[in-house]
């Protein structure tokens, strides 16, 4: 017999996988860009359901209220919300899922290759100023460039939105 709480691992897991599956085979960009919205809030529950609150906290504000308003506003900015996205080619589907092997290939060496921590080790409490020293700690065990990758992130999410509100719509012919 299952507890609550696996019972609330797998309702969050099936909604995060769900989602982020119907974000990519969606045709309708707006619909992809809400399905994502849902597989973002999937992963802070996870967050939440692992008791890291901050983290959670984090996650929401940053894609949820950052990332996904601005993918959205670039959207509502085209007036293309209802537009069906083109069918792609077979030459891309095949590179998107060579290079989705490649990086879950990459992410496996990498969990492989890591020593975790034993048990034995006291754990770090997750409060707010541990969290913020980890962070901001340029040695081995701090968090500065995954900080500074997030910044990078942002960045570019920022960019692709103006790109994509920027783009031209197509002109049609009204002879």
């Amino acid at each position: 017999m299952m507890s609550g709480s696996t019972i609330l691992f797998y309702l969050l897991a099936a909604l995060t996988l769900t989602c982020g599956l119907l974000s990519v085979i969606t045709r309708q960009i707006f619909r992809a860009a809400i399905y994502l919205l849902f597989a973002l809030i999937g992963i802070a529950g996870l967050y939440f359901w692992l008791q890291y609150e901050f983290i959670a906290a984090v996650q929401i504000v940053v894609y949820v209220g950052g990332i996904i308003v601005l993918i959205i506003f670039s959207i509502f900015l085209t007036q293309q919300t209802g537009e069906k996205l083109a069918v792609q080619r077979s030459g891309r589907k095949i590179f998107s899922a060579l290079a989705v092997f490649c990086g879950f290939a990459l992410t496996m060496l990498q969990v492989y290759q890591h020593e975790f921590k034993t048990a034995a080790e006291t754990p770090l409490v997750p409060t707010v100023k541990n969290i913020g020293n980890k962070m901001l700690d340029v040695n081995n065990t701090g968090y500065a460039l995954p900080f500074e990758a997030v910044s990078m992130l942002l960045l570019a999410a920022l960019v692709g939105c103006i790109v994509i509100a920027l783009r031209s719509k197509p002109e049609t012919n009204t002879k």
